[in-house]
């Protein structure tokens, strides 16, 4: 088992690492098309219903019965990079390094 961080950098760069991971794992699921095909609108709506998600629970003071806080916050981050990618032309042109 890894060391617990000293730092918070290091803490920020387990959590990219848990990111990265998520996102190589749904990318090969799902492919590009469910972004390319909704594009920047789509990711809006897809952030969206997993805030609504996270107010939901939150409010209610309840635990999630199927994905965790902690995926659900990853996968907000994750869409947030993904859209940075798009408007930059770089998700639609380039794919997974196929090693990983």
């Amino acid at each position: 088992m890894a060391a617990e961080p000293q730092y918070l950098d290091q803490a920020f760069e387990k959590v990219l690492a848990e990111m990265l991971e998520t996102f190589i794992k749904k990318h090969k699921d799902y492919g590009k098309d469910n972004i390319l095909d909704t594009g920047e609108l789509g990711i809006v709506f897809r952030v969206n219903d997993k805030v609504k998600r996270l107010q939901h629970l939150l409010m209610q003071k309840k635990r999630p019965e199927n994905e965790s806080f902690k995926e659900t916050w990853i996968d907000i981050a994750t869409y947030a990079v993904i859209a940075i990618l798009l408007k930059q032309k770089q998700f639609e042109k380039l794919d997974l390094d196929p090693k990983k």
